[in-house]
């Protein structure tokens, strides 16, 4: 449909399916339902309706993620608009419309949490099809999941009598359980799913009778960005002043053009380990497993392991495992581990923001054993990548190459280093590694010195921008 524009919502703070979803990382960029990353299956539930790369929104910090994982499913070259600040739905939408009428278009926008799961993909895009009509006549239509319970932790929407796509009365923030259950016994209520489907002017001008404020903040940002190859950095002094709001309260509670088509997709938007255990295949004990568990007179439970993860006569609880931390909750109370990210960000602990293994947009590290006056990493290059020219004030370094082919200059040299082959970085020395070969590079980096922090890098020379 060459009208329709898919925009992928990509944000998030990684907070709600801690350990394995962190501030760094979260959970867009995991394979939470499936082979694919949520991103890339949300990608995969449009790629056949649009005939346009999409446009993200994302976290700067996210911007290689992003576009790693886009390019391992074979999207097209998307457009990525990197937010400095999180300013909220309103603001980020705001900006994917400007992009999209950039060059004279104004497409219909299909807007998409990146992070959500669709079981129902044919449904979803049957849905979509439906919709486009009125979007093109200037609705602002969301899609309004059928409530099969009666769930406190979404929105819900209210439509006017009838059937299909109908009229917005009112949207509901979250009810308690006795509200929740009177909204499913009486009929009419919905799920707000966070999806929606406009013409990029109209919800423009909705947001401008609303909100200016927001439309003016964005406008400069967008005409003050800066292009970085896809990457389209908005000013951040512009889109730092606008204020914070989201969809709903910006324009879609307020505007008398919304339009809600209600749907059953198999919609969920996997905002805790207890929703991840809803969508997971279970066993007849009604467990759901991730990985390596052996659970003996265990049930209802949900369990991701890295390694070995033994259950033993229990029932109803979340266990977690990754490199560097495990999480056990009573299944009714994991949405409680938002308390857990809070304590330790107050205690300045890397959990909280980053995995063991790093990623960076040359490949990763990960921080396989430390001590006081030594690290022990093992790194990854991607083939064709290369880290940038550095040196360290604090700290020399061992390289062995593991798998691959290694370039290195150390100084004024440049080697070449195969399997078993290693070199030494003194303390104070130029160097770079690079991956000249077609296979990725692996190799164990030894580290010792007085100081082994990520900050002491000089960068001189960086293809990623991040030199000084």
């Amino acid at each position: 449909m060459a009208n329709l524009q898919p925009v992928l919502l990509s944000g998030g703070s990684g907070t709600r399916l801690w350990p394995l979803s962190r501030e760094a990382y979260p959970k867009q960029f995991l394979p939470l339902a499936g082979d694919d990353t949520m991103v890339q299956a949300t990608w995969r539930r449009v790629a056949t309706l649009a005939d346009r790369a999409p446009i993200v929104v994302a976290n700067e910090d996210h911007r290689f993620l992003v576009a790693e994982q886009l390019r391992q499913v074979d999207a097209p070259v998307p457009a990525i608009i990197l937010e400095p600040v999180g300013r909220n739905t309103a603001p980020a939408i705001a900006a994917a419309a400007l992009q999209a009428m950039a060059k004279g278009e104004d497409p219909l926008l299909l807007v998409l949490p990146s992070d959500h799961v669709v079981r129902d993909v044919a449904g979803f895009q049957h849905a979509v099809r439906d919709a486009m009509p009125a979007a093109e006549q200037g609705a602002l239509v969301t899609f309004g999941i059928i409530p099969d319970a009666p769930e406190t932790g979404f929105g819900y929407i209210q439509a006017d009598a009838g059937e299909g796509l109908r009229k917005v009365l009112r949207f509901v923030e979250k009810p308690d359980a006795d509200t929740a259950q009177a909204y499913l016994q009486e009929g009419g209520y919905y799920w707000n799913s966070g999806m929606f489907l406009f013409r990029a002017s109209r919800f423009l001008e909705e947001l401008a009778q609303f909100r200016p404020d927001i439309v003016a903040a964005v406008r400069a940002a967008h005409a003050g960005a800066r292009h970085d190859g896809d990457f389209i950095r908005l000013d951040k002094d512009a889109f730092a002043s606008s204020p914070s709001d989201s969809i709903d309260y910006a324009v879609m509670e307020k505007t008398s053009h919304a339009m809600v088509l209600p749907v059953d997709i198999g919609w969920n938007d996997v905002g805790s380990w207890s929703a991840l255990w809803d969508v997971a295949d279970r066993d007849g004990e009604g467990n759901a497993y991730h990985g390596d568990v052996i659970a003996v007179d265990t049930r209802n439970s949900y369990a991701y392991a890295q390694r070995l993860v033994a259950l033993v006569g229990v029932d109803d609880i979340v266990v977690v495992e990754t490199d560097d931390a495990v999480l056990v909750a009573r299944k009714d109370r994991v949405q409680d581990v938002k308390l857990v990210v809070a304590q330790l960000k107050k205690e300045q602990r890397s959990q909280a923001v980053l995995h063991r293994e790093v990623h960076r947009p040359w490949g990763s590290y990960d921080s396989v054993d430390n001590g006081a006056r030594h690290q022990v990493k093992r790194i990854k290059v991607k083939p064709g990548a290369a880290l940038s020219l550095q040196m360290h004030h604090h700290r020399a370094e061992h390289w062995i190459v593991v798998c691959g082919t290694a370039k290195v200059t150390r100084g004024e040299e440049t080697l070449l280093l195969s399997e078993n082959e290693s070199t030494y970085i003194p303390l104070g020395v130029k160097h770079r590694l690079e991956n000249p070969g077609k296979v990725p590079l692996e190799l164990i980096e030894v580290q010792s010195g007085s100081y082994l922090g990520e900050d002491d890098i000089v960068r001189f020379e960086d293809v990623y921008g991040r030199s000084e």
